[in-house]
């Protein structure tokens, strides 16, 4: 098994829409902007990517993409689902097309218990035959994953090598970092938090922000990841007005109507989402305004 090490900006990836359908070519250039912008590793095919709304095909699509633009950079692939068949079989899916690992939702809908979790993810692990990177975000499943069973299946399954957490509490978060073993990074997953978690020791972000500004997110990950916060922190100052934004609806509406107004591709998103309102594109205009030194060329 491919051994990785996953820290600094990973790139939560959107899908470009237009006219319904996906925009293969305005992806590609999106990919290759993570790589100029300075990404640490992608992640494609997971919420941002609006997965639940792609087929399989698309899917297959958007990955052969993702490692033809993307260099040398790690891809992490989004394939979790609400139960351990359906799950694996987002995996024999894929798995012809190239995953550096795996990133696996706690089970939404379910809201099963923490033994549950745990068992659940011992064996979509052990079947994997890759990297696992855990996702908690229990504001989308339901269901919250406790940091002893995140801590637990650290140390007891060798592949589950890194947490996505997005759950905001940062108490727990600073649990699963001062007992996770050596080598297995926690990287936040709210944009918002990603500094103040790197200053408790997480290693890194899954970022919604950084599909417009790779370079700022990447550069703000490496000051903390070096110890100067200080640095870090001017970033993140600069980038709070934006990050706000990005959540002034669901993700990825805002970030899709930024990367509209910059004109890299349309704000379409699939249903059950809907496209951004008026009021949210004109917050994205005017605060995309305030930057005057760009989003990266």
């Amino acid at each position: 098994m491919k051994k990785i090490i996953l820290k600094g900006c990973g790139t939560a990836l959107v899908t470009p829409f237009f006219g319904r359908e996906v925009d293969y070519e305005a992806y590609a250039a999106l990919v290759r902007r993570q790589v100029t912008g300075g990404a640490d590793f992608l992640v494609a095919l997971a919420t941002t990517a609006e997965a639940p709304a792609l087929t399989s095909e698309e899917k297959v699509e958007l990955l052969k993409i993702t490692h033809r633009y993307g260099g040398d950079l790690p891809v992490v692939v989004g394939c979790g689902s609400n139960s351990p068949r359906a799950t694996l079989d987002n995996m024999a899916l894929l798995e012809p097309y190239g995953a550096d690992a795996w990133l696996v939702v706690v089970p939404y809908y379910n809201k099963p218990t923490q033994e549950g979790q745990y068992l659940y993810f011992k064996a979509v692990a052990e079947a994997a035959g890759k990297p696992v990177v855990i996702y908690n975000v229990p504001g989308r499943t339901g269901a919250n994953m406790e940091a002893g069973t995140c801590l637990r299946l650290a140390r007891d399954v060798s592949n589950i090598v890194a947490v996505k957490e997005a759950s905001g509490d940062t108490e727990q978060i600073r649990r699963i970092i001062e007992g996770a073993p050596e080598g297995f990074s926690v990287l936040s997953g709210d944009d918002a938090l990603t500094l103040k978690l790197m200053e408790m020791g997480a290693k890194g972000v899954v970022s919604v922000v950084s599909n417009v500004f790779p370079d700022k997110v990447s550069g703000m990950c490496a000051a903390a990841l070096t110890g100067d916060f200080s640095a870090a922190a001017a970033i993140d100052d600069n980038l709070s007005e934006f990050c706000r934004c990005c959540f002034a609806e669901t993700n990825p509406i805002p970030v899709k109507a930024a990367l509209a107004h910059l004109g890299l591709m349309t704000a379409e998103v699939r249903l059950p989402l809907t496209e951004a309102t008026a009021s949210t594109k004109a917050l994205v205009a005017h605060t995309l305004s305030l930057y005057p030194d760009g989003s990266q060329d």
